[in-house]
C-alpha cells in the first residue's frame, strides 16, 4: 500500500511547514501565548490566505481537500510550530455546519474558511466526563426561540470569539447543538491563560434567548453531530502531536550532538543511541496508527471508524508522554526552561493525551467498540 500522500498535499504540507518555521517561530508564538489575547486575528488571516483552513473542508463545502489526510498534513505542521489559533474548534463545529447546517448556517462556515469570522467548541461541561453524551446544560422551547440554561468548561478561546456552537439537552434522550452569539444576553465568559499556550473560558449561560433556526441540525441528530465532529477532532489532535513529536526528537538529536560530554558528543554514547533508536521506533508507530485512523475517518461502518480513530489517540497518548519525558530527560535541567521550545512542545503532547477523551478513556471506548460490533454481528 502507497502510504505517500499527493503531490497537492505534499505541496501544502512544504508551503505550510515553511510558513510556520519562518513566520510563527518561538519567539512570535511565544509572544502571541503571552498575550492578552492568546492568538493572533493577523496570523489567522493569513492562514486563511493561504488555504489551510480551506483544506479542512471539502470543495462542495467552500474549502479544498476535507479528506483525512488533508486534516493530518495541516495538523502536523501547526503541531511543530505549537500554533495556538483555533483551527481544532473551526474544524469541529465547521464539520458539524457542513454535516447539518442551514443555508444560513453554511453562510457562516464560509466566514469561518475566509477567516473573517471565529468560533467555539462548547459542549465539555465543569465535573463531567469524556463521554460525549455527558450534558447537563438544558434547552427549552419557547415559541420562536430556544432557552438555554447551564455551564461550559475550558471553551477554547471561549472569550475571545464571536460564535459559540454549544450542546445542551433538549430531552432525556436527546441532546441538541446552537450557534450562540457570544455576546448574548445572559452569556457570562471567565477567561484565563492555558498551561500549553492560548487560552480558554469558563461559559455560564443564564436564561439565553436564541431564535428557533439557531438550532443545528435536528434534536435526534445532536448525538451523531457531536460524534461526527469529536472523531475529526480526535484525528487531528493525534496529527498535532505527530508534528510536536517530531519537533522534539529533532530538538533532542541536535543537542545530543553538539552537547559534549567527556571530552564527546552525548550523541556517541551507545546507551543514548538506543534510546533514541526506540523513541523513533515509538514515533513511527504513533504515525502509522495515525495514517490507518485517517485511511477510516470516513467510512460508513462506524465500529471500524471509530475503533480506529480510538486506536489513534491510545496510541499517542501513550507515545507522546514517552516523548516528552525521554527528550526533557535526556537534555537535562534545560530541558525544563521556559526559553527552550522543548519544553513547550512537551507540556503540550501531555495536555493533548486529555483533549477530546485520554489514553484510558478510549482504551475502554476501543474494547466497548469491538464487543458491540461482535454483539451484532
Amino acid at each position: 500500500m502507497n502510504f505517500e500522500h499527493t503531490e497537492d498535499r505534499r505541496m501544502l504540507a512544504d508551503m505550510l511547514r515553511r510558513f510556520v518555521s519562518e513566520q510563527y517561530d518561538f519567539p512570535a508564538r511565544d509572544a502571541i501565548a503571552r498575550s492578552e489575547a492568546g492568538w493572533s486575528q493577523a496570523m489567522w488571516q493569513r492562514y486563511a490566505e493561504l488555504g489551510a483552513i480551506g483544506a479542512l473542508f471539502t470543495e462542495a463545502d467552500g474549502g479544498l481537500g476535507g479528506a483525512g489526510f488533508d486534516i493530518i498534513v495541516v495538523f502536523e505542521a501547526l503541531g511543530r510550530g505549537l500554533v495556538l489559533e483555533p483551527f481544532l474548534d473551526t474544524l469541529m463545529v465547521g464539520s458539524v455546519l457542513a454535516r447539518a447546517g442551514t443555508s444560513a448556517q453554511r453562510e457562516r462556515l464560509a466566514a469561518l474558511i475566509e477567516g473573517s469570522a471565529t468560533v467555539a467548541w462548547a459542549h465539555a461541561e465543569p465535573g463531567n466526563g469524556y463521554a460525549l453524551d455527558e450534558v447537563e446544560t438544558t434547552a427549552r422551547r419557547d415559541g420562536d426561540h430556544w432557552v438555554l440554561d447551564g455551564a461550559k468548561a475550558v471553551v477554547t478561546l471561549g472569550d475571545q470569539v464571536s460564535w459559540l456552537l454549544v450542546s445542551a439537552r433538549v430531552s432525556e434522550a436527546d441532546i441538541g447543538l446552537f450557534l450562540v452569539p457570544a455576546d448574548a444576553a445572559g452569556v457570562a465568559r471567565q477567561g484565563y491563560p492555558l498551561i500549553d499556550g492560548g487560552r480558554a473560558a469558563e461559559i455560564t449561560l443564564s436564561g439565553v434567548r436564541v431564535p428557533a433556526d439557531h438550532a443545528v441540525g435536528a434534536p435526534s441528530e445532536g448525538a451523531a453531530l457531536i460524534e461526527h465532529a469529536a472523531g475529526r477532532g480526535v484525528l487531528a489532535l493525534c496529527a498535532e502531536a505527530l508534528g510536536a513529536m517530531d519537533a522534539a526528537r529533532e530538538a533532542t538529536l541536535e543537542y545530543l550532538g553538539t552537547r559534549r560530554q567527556f571530552g564527546a558528543p552525548l550523541g556517541s554514547f551507545q546507551a543514548l543511541q538506543h534510546r533514541m533508536a526506540d523513541l523513533l521506533i515509538e514515533i513511527e508507530q504513533a504515525r502509522s496508527a495515525v495514517i490507518n485512523a485517517a485511511a477510516a475517518l470516513d467510512k460508513p461502518e462506524r465500529a471500524a471508524r471509530e475503533r480506529a480513530l480510538s486506536a489513534a489517540k491510545v496510541t499517542i497518548g501513550r507515545v507522546g508522554t514517552r516523548v516528552a519525558e525521554e527528550s526533557i530527560q535526556l537534555h537535562g535541567g534545560i530541558g525544563m526552561t521556559w526559553e527552550l521550545p522543548l519544553a513547550h512542545h512537551a507540556k503540550r503532547l501531555v495536555m493533548i493525551d486529555h483533549q477530546l477523551g485520554d489514553e484510558d478513556h478510549h482504551l475502554r471506548r476501543y474494547i466497548a467498540l469491538g464487543q458491540e460490533a461482535e454483539a451484532s454481528a
